[in-house]
């Protein structure tokens, strides 16, 4: 069956069953390998993407759920300032797990633009790092909340 989708901002149709995970679609049918396959369970992360501005594992996601729906990818993004950050906190160490990271971490400042540290700490608590390097991410989180509020700010002067 064919599942019609947009898709980092892009009409796409693919042929392939409904039951088929979003991963292996974005991955080996549409070749944006930015998104990883980490457990297969849901579990770790790896494979997190934007269903309409929402964080999901696409592992777990069948293309049926996604059907005339917005995707976002870690390729879909485009100098957003968790990205930014992620580069100035130094976070990433074997990099793995980065794009999940990256792309939780713009989902809780989308929809939370004045998320606390707790909120940070809480909303990033599913994204695993095999590496540890939970102290350097949530530091990017932070800065790129930052920077986030001080360009709303910038943006919102009555003159």
């Amino acid at each position: 069956m064919s599942t019609a989708f947009v898709l980092n901002g892009q009409p796409v149709e693919v042929d392939l069953p409904d039951d088929t995970p979003l991963l292996w679609a974005l991955r080996d049918r549409l070749g944006l390998t930015g998104t990883k396959f980490g457990c297969g369970i849901g579990m770790c992360g790896a494979c997190t993407v934007h269903l309409n501005g929402q964080a999901i594992r696409a592992c777990l996601t069948p293309l049926s759920s996604v059907a005339r729906n917005r995707v976002t990818t870690i390729e879909g993004l485009r100098d957003h300032p968790v990205q930014k950050a992620w580069i100035e906190a130094q976070a990433p160490q074997c990099g793995y797990c980065q794009s999940g990271q990256i792309m939780q971490a713009v989902s809780i400042l989308e929809a939370n633009p004045n998320a606390s540290d707790a909120d940070i700490a809480n909303g990033m608590n599913g994204n695993l790092c095999r590496c540890m390097a939970y102290v350097r991410i949530r530091k990017a989180v932070g800065l790129a909340a930052a920077e986030m509020k001080r360009t709303r700010s910038a943006g919102n002067t009555n003159g």
